[in-house]
């Protein structure tokens, strides 16, 4: 506990942790194979890393100091440092998008415990490759199913948050990310070695910059907020319970580098193996849950043990990086109710599972029952998607960006990156990356959001 009262990380180490946690989600293994596919391959993963570096990173820096600085939530954090002011609404704007994206992330959260459990029974390492790849768009397509494993893992989330920051969300998240990272490696060793793999390793590394549009790149910038919680309240609310002698600057280059390092590793676990099975890589969001089954079923006839095992391990391994982003979205919502309500943690959430619930369960119905009830041509699951982390993320990143460049003191800003002057930071180096934050990180996110509208 801190001074105040409030919960602290145990570490500079555990905040870090923490926050890779959070970023290296199924943003990287679900999410980030599939828009590399549909952006030109190895294109979309430079303009990833561009986007990443010189705005995720800005944008990170941006929201940590709001949240380390206000010790409170989102929305309290900018009340208390921008009183009297209209800021507290975009703490607002955050909250809704956490709400937003936990609704729908849990849907493929549930995906990925279904296919754990499939895993453990057996199912997808045996029997016809062809008939495995079908199993997800028969699971997906169904009702009760769908539901239970989404519900299960929506709980799953709110016990292990409802545990507070160390007994919670620290000791989870020391276990399982430095776990995850092992297993990924040990899939990219496989999915390499398969007939025809090299075919997606050229894929990833040969970039086709005739695919790279302007929507390319506002999915590029799209996805480095999405796989790094930027813009929801994620960064500020965990940066928020950050010690005061611990280092924003390096809390976000070391999330930045391992997040991306992961969605790299990822790409190649997933690629290779789509290329494998002679699947689209363009195949969209079911991409990893219809290309995996196939593989492990096609070497299930050949190995029957090692199959299993790697199996298990996937689906381990997804399920592990969607509870450790799913547990960081969901704690936005939660510390805004406590912190603006009063309320104790379990009773918060218990009154946001309602509505996210509300949200989710037609979110599930988008590949089956509701799969033709559209908005706007979108399902109501790629609609929550669409606004998430192309609008609201984008917007939410926007305002911390301006709020520190435009709103806060130079000498507060000087004093948060500094930790007091104590890091060597001031001067030359402080200058630039000051200049960045107000004059360059704004307008690129302006001018890349506007170009997707148009």
């Amino acid at each position: 506990m801190s001074s105040s009262g409030r919960e602290q990380f145990g570490s500079s180490l555990t905040y870090i942790m923490a926050m890779a946690g959070s970023a290296i989600g199924l943003g990287n293994i679900w999410r980030f194979p599939y828009m590399v596919g549909e952006h030109g391959g190895g294109a979309f993963i430079i303009a990833y890393i561009i986007c990443g570096l010189f705005l995720a990173v800005p944008c990170f820096i941006c929201e940590a100091m709001i949240g380390r600085r206000g010790r409170r939530d989102v929305y309290g954090s900018f009340e208390h440092l921008a009183p009297g002011t209209k800021w507290k609404w975009m703490g607002g704007v955050s909250v809704l998008a956490s709400f937003i994206i936990v609704s729908f992330y849990c849907v493929v959260g549930g995906w990925s415990l279904d296919f754990l459990v499939r895993s453990l029974s057996g199912h997808l390492s045996q029997g016809d490759p062809e008939a495995a790849a079908g199993v997800f768009q028969r699971m997906a397509s169904g009702t009760i199913e769908p539901i239970s494993m989404y519900v299960a893992f929506l709980l799953a989330t709110a016990i292990i948050v409802v545990g507070g920051v160390k007994k919670g969300i620290e000791r989870f998240t020391k276990i399982t990310t430095p776990l995850l990272f092992f297993l990924m490696v040990a899939m990219v060793i496989y999915s390499v070695s398969l007939p025809g793999a090299m075919a997606g390793v050229k894929y990833l590394l040969q970039p086709d910059i005739s695919k790279l549009d302007a929507s390319g790149w506002a999915c590029a910038l799209g996805q480095a907020f999405f796989s790094m919680s930027l813009g929801m309240g994620t960064v500020l609310v965990y940066s928020s319970f950050m010690k005061k002698e611990d280092s924003i600057l390096k809390g976000g280059l070391w999330t930045a580098v391992s997040d991306t390092v992961f969605a790299i590793i990822a790409g190649f676990a997933i690629m290779p193996a789509v290329f494998s099975a002679g699947i689209e890589p363009t195949a969209g969001p079911s991409l990893v849950y219809e290309t995996l089954p196939y593989i492990f079923a096609k070497m299930g006839a050949e190995a029957p043990v090692l199959s299993f095992v790697m199996t298990v391990v996937f689906f381990l391994a997804i399920l592990s990086a969607a509870l450790t982003s799913s547990i960081s979205m969901l704690e936005v919502c939660i510390e805004h109710a406590v912190h603006r309500f009063g309320c104790k943690r379990w009773t918060a959430a218990v009154v946001f599972l309602i509505p996210i619930l509300a949200l989710g369960v037609p979110c599930v119905l988008s590949f089956g029952g509701l799969s033709g009830f559209k908005i706007f041509g979108l399902t109501v699951f790629d609609l929550c998607d669409y606004l998430s982390s192309n609008v609201l993320m984008t917007l939410g990143a926007l305002a911390f960006a301006l709020f520190v460049g435009w709103y806060m003191k130079k000498d507060d800003v000087r004093d948060e990156l500094t930790n007091g002057g104590t890091l060597g930071l001031s001067g030359k180096a402080f200058k630039p990356l000051y200049f960045f934050i107000r004059w360059v990180v704004p307008p690129a996110i302006i001018i890349i959001f506007v170009s997707t509208l148009v």
